[in-house]
């Protein structure tokens, strides 16, 4: 084996998801440009940015809804290209703005979706589900029977989260899962997504990618921060690192902070 072959294979376990120099275009218009990231087990990769940099593409080239035109994606090691959509997308857990959940089912099918798809015995899955519904704040007793239609948005936001985690997938997708909620209880599901991710709540954090335009949401849930500009990589940095960046992207997301309170 070459020196360092055993580091090399170590890191590549820890990597959950590995994109190398992606991609990607409409046309003649670049949408991303040599995008290279990792992101390993038990961190949260905050994809920053202004609308239309490129954030939501990512997270579709990453879940094989997109093609990128050039570099590698690779999950669980293995080239996304290679996987079964169907099967990749059931080992990545995916949280969109709206939650996205089928109105004609009950909260406990909604959940346990996946699972079901997956073969589990019924018993296994009701378990699975009652215990999601109680680590994302929703007593199974009151909620696992509702339909999406007797829920509040925050209801259904924490209902889409415990779908994305209910076949344990080691990776999560999540596309700016707070961003249609009141002030006050995006702050609520800030933090109890924060706690999830430490383990306070879950057995098992996850490897995330996590979609905003909000620097104070960044601030508060990133592992790292990833600044997109344009489709490429700006900066890439610790929360307390962005906080010291210099580059003017940053400065701009960092200047919204100060200006946020100003009223005069």
């Amino acid at each position: 084996m070459p020196a360092g072959g055993s580091d090399r294979s170590a890191l590549e376990i820890r990597s959950v998801l590995e994109i190398r120099d992606l991609s990607y275009r409409i046309g003649d218009r670049s949408i991303l440009r040599g995008i290279s990231l990792d992101v390993r087990a038990g961190e949260t990769v905050v994809l920053l940015g202004r609308s239309g940099c490129g954030k939501t593409t990512l997270l579709k080239c990453v879940n094989g809804l997109l093609t990128p035109a050039a570099g590698e994606i690779r999950f669980e090691g293995q080239p996304v290209s290679q996987w079964n959509l169907i099967q990749l997308r059931r080992r990545i857990g995916y949280v969109i703005q709206d939650a996205g959940l089928f109105p004609h089912w009950t909260v406990a099918a909604n959940v346990g979706l996946v699972p079901k798809l997956e073969g589990l015995a019924a018993a296994d899955i009701e378990q699975r589900v009652d215990l999601l519904l109680e680590t994302v704040g929703l007593p199974p007793a009151q909620f696992a029977r509702r339909y999406p239609r007797e829920l509040s948005g925050g209801q259904k936001q924490r209902v889409g989260i415990a779908r994305a985690l209910a076949a344990d997938p080691p990776l999560l997708l999540l596309d700016e899962p707070f961003a249609a909620l009141d002030p006050i209880t995006r702050y609520e599901l800030q933090k109890q997504f924060a706690a999830l991710q430490k383990g306070t709540a879950s057995a098992t954090a996850k490897a995330t990618l996590f979609v905003t335009h909000d620097v104070r949401e960044a601030l508060m849930l990133a592992t790292r921060i990833v600044l997109l500009k344009d489709g490429a990589i700006d900066v890439v940095a610790s929360p307390a690192e962005f906080l010291g960046a210099r580059a003017g992207e940053a400065r701009a997301f960092l200047a919204s902070l100060e200006q946020e309170w100003n009223f005069d």
